[in-house]
């Protein structure tokens, strides 16, 4: 490998998609095309680079975000192989933060699926320029034109075919390349010298109407092509390129191609559209980020005179040599043995050993320039979504939001012995994943760890046994139920008076509290005019209302959606301290939650069921019976049929089992997240009971 790129030759990229559309063996395919492999690694095998973890071995699927670097055709690419399962989208989310393109794989027989949509959303979210691949068209019931109008209808996208493919199913040979007007046959069986000739005769007229359909879509994006093509001139394949590649850039196309991972047909054209139309990061804008000093936004262009930033992406715990944070450098660069400063957390912190990711391999580097991603071992203070700055020229960027957990359960260590490597094993668990919270409950003093899913949270203890040899015993899963207010309250008020021979405590708060956005949390505002209460109390007075907010006055779960406004309130000369008004604070929030008729609510999963049509009147009537209220039904190829549903997590416990035995191992079903809804009153009885 050259020590360094050019800036211009870099591309960052990502592989996205839906669970099982062939991430992993498109991201094995590219390993073996670059010449990173010497062999085709298989899912099914359990012998691929970048399922590294036993657990993706044995399940068959991805769990972590594995980044890996290829060459080709004198580029470096990073590319990250993300999950597609819903419960590890924190994964998606933290690698699209920080990458310049994506490339998003479709099944071709699935067309897209409800975590193609998840991930679509989050890139655009975050502004990544995506090229598809329409993978698996050796698959009987794969459709190229079906799965190219399900990313028209379904994302509201704007692809552009730019391949057709020869033969279908089985009979799936290769592709026609619409802009080189070439057919792309591959014969030999790793697919790597494939062969390049002239089109079929009987797919010639098909090939020139798509051409004709193609020209059209890119001169589209382009005012000056427009007029060449409205005036029937020539355009040149070199302007279609430039046209494509900046309408890809900024977000107004999609370049789509198609092939078969698995049989190794179609992923080298893929590559040459990575470097054709993806961003390399000179073609992104100048990544922008707040001064802590000055609170103004700041610029930081992608060079390595600029000073130093970066951002800390994600963190491994690794037990052979601790803690490894990977980090994207945006402009300036890091150089081995040096310092970096962390603005959020305002500390030094020193850079030990640089290394190049490889999946679970490591190479060590000297430095990590601008536009790289690299990996630090040895970082003490820096975490998720930190930023690495010069300190003297001091930056802080977007840091990452991820979604709050939804489901929880109680671990017990079996033996005395367990309970500190319990304790440390969950510690470094949750400094990986920013979707794991590990707290521990006042009542039974039971140890709870929350997260995405049931999945999830099996993945993280089977993880804690095997890796940190913890042996502990599980309890049922527990859903996170919240409380809120149902109506505003224009005054909560509360004195906390304590008169004990001496010096007494004297506090007064007066809250005003109103509901707010769903899944905006506890927001409080100071508005408190004239000195009332003086300015040293109010951080005691916002610290009592946080802690009652930690248990609710329903069935003591945590509240949320609710905005606190302080405007009025009193002290004394001589009795009043923060303690005093800390109590005030969090007395007067629990008045408000009773004056608010305080409810509680439940988390709500968007569930997408997929089976064949035979079974189609069973699952709704099991959904209906789970709570579920049926948003909409859609046929599918191939005589299935997908029911979309809104069903209260509670309700889905054991349903996989259910499911299976229902349609004889035939169905499937995605759920992820969607809102907080109110629990019905005779529900909310039995839970209050039961706490």
């Amino acid at each position: 490998m050259p020590a360094t790129y050019p800036l211009e030759k870099f591309r960052n990229i990502g592989i996205i998609a839906h669970i099982d559309a062939g991430k992993t063996t498109t991201t094995e395919r590219i390993l073996f095309y670059t010449g990173k492999t010497h062999r085709l690694g298989s899912v099914d095998e359990g012998n691929t680079v970048t399922d590294w973890m036993e657990q993706e071995r044995e399940r068959g699927i991805t769990i972590v975000s594995a980044a890996v670097t290829a060459e080709w055709k004198d580029h470096l690419i990073n590319v990250i192989d993300t999950p597609g399962h819903i419960d590890f989208t924190a994964e998606v989310q933290r690698s699209l933060r920080v990458l310049d393109g994506g490339v998003v794989v479709f099944d071709a027989v699935q067309g897209v699926e409800p975590q193609s949509e998840t991930v679509w959303r989050q890139a655009d979210r975050y502004g990544v320029p995506r090229i598809c691949f329409i993978n698996k068209m050796d698959r009987i019931g794969a459709s190229f034109e079906r799965s190219l109008e399900s990313i028209r209808v379904r994302l509201g996208a704007n692809p552009i075919a730019m391949q057709l493919p020869i033969g279908a199913e089985s009979g799936f040979q290769g592709i026609i390349d619409l802009l080189e007007q070439k057919a792309i046959i591959w014969e030999e069986e790793t697919g790597a010298k494939p062969t390049v000739g002239d089109i079929p005769a009987d797919l010639q007229a098909q090939a020139k109407e798509w051409r004709e359909r193609m020209v059209e879509g890119i001169a589209e994006t382009d005012d000056s092509l427009t007029h060449k093509y409205l005036e029937g001139q020539e355009i040149s394949i070199a302007e279609l390129k430039a046209a494509l590649r900046k309408a890809v850039i900024e977000g107004k196309a999609n370049a789509v191609f198609c092939g078969s991972s698995l049989k190794n047909r179609g992923v080298q054209p893929v590559l040459d559209a990575v470097i054709d139309y993806l961003p390399s990061p000179l073609d992104i804008p100048a990544v922008q980020g707040i001064d802590p000093r000055s609170e103004e936004t700041v610029e930081r262009h992608a060079k390595n005179e600029e000073p130093l930033s970066a951002l800390v992406f994600k963190i491994v715990a690794d037990p052979f040599v601790g803690r490894l944070a990977y980090f994207r450098v945006y402009s300036g660069k890091i150089v081995k043995g040096g310092s970096v400063y962390n603005s959020t957390k305002k500390n030094r912190e020193r850079i030990g050993r640089l290394i190049r990711m490889y999946a679970d391999r490591r190479e060590e580097i000297e430095e990590v320039v601008a536009g790289d991603i690299g990996a630090v071992i040895g970082l003490k203070n820096s975490f998720t979504g930190d930023t690495l700055c010069d300190e003297t020229k001091q930056i802080i960027l977007e840091s990452i939001s991820f979604p709050e957990p939804v489901i929880s359960i109680a671990v017990e260590p079996k033996t005395n012995a367990d309970q500190d490597k319990m304790a440390e094993a969950l510690h470094r668990l949750a400094e990986e994943d920013p979707t794991f919270r590990v707290q521990t409950d006042a009542e039974t003093g039971q140890t709870v760890i929350s997260g995405m899913g049931e999945l999830h949270l099996d993945i993280l203890v089977d993880r804690m046994m095997r890796e940190f040899k913890v042996a502990a015993t599980v309890g049922r899963p527990r859903v996170a139920y919240r409380e809120t207010i149902t109506r505003p309250v224009e005054k909560a008020e509360m004195r906390y008076v304590k008169q004990s021979g001496g010096r007494g405590q004297y506090g007064h708060a007066i809250l005003k509290m109103e509901p707010s956005e769903p899944g905006s949390g506890i927001s409080f505002e100071n508005k408190i005019v004239g000195g009332a209460i003086p300015k040293e109390y109010i951080p005691a007075i916002e610290k009592g209302v946080r802690e009652a907010s930690e248990a609710g006055v329903v069935g003591g779960y945590p509240v949320t959606d609710i905005a606190v406004t302080l405007y009025d309130g009193s002290f004394h000369e001589v009795d009043s301290n923060e303690m005093a008004f800390k109590m005030a604070g969090s007395m007067a929030f629990k008045e408000g939650m009773r004056i608010g008729k305080a409810v509680l609510m439940e988390p709500v999963m968007k569930v997408e069921v997929t089976i064949p049509e035979d079974y189609l009147g069973d699952i709704v009537g099991q959904l209906s019976a789970r709570r579920g209220e049926i948003q909409g039904m859609e046929p599918r190829q191939g005589g299935v049929q997908s029911v979309r549903a809104m069903v209260p997590l509670a309700e889905m416990f054991g349903y996989a089992t259910e499911l299976r035995s229902a349609t004889q191992g035939r169905g499937a079903f995605t759920m992820e997240f969607d809102h907080y809804s109110q629990v019905s009153a005779n529900l909310a009885e039995e839970l209050i009971q039961a706490n």
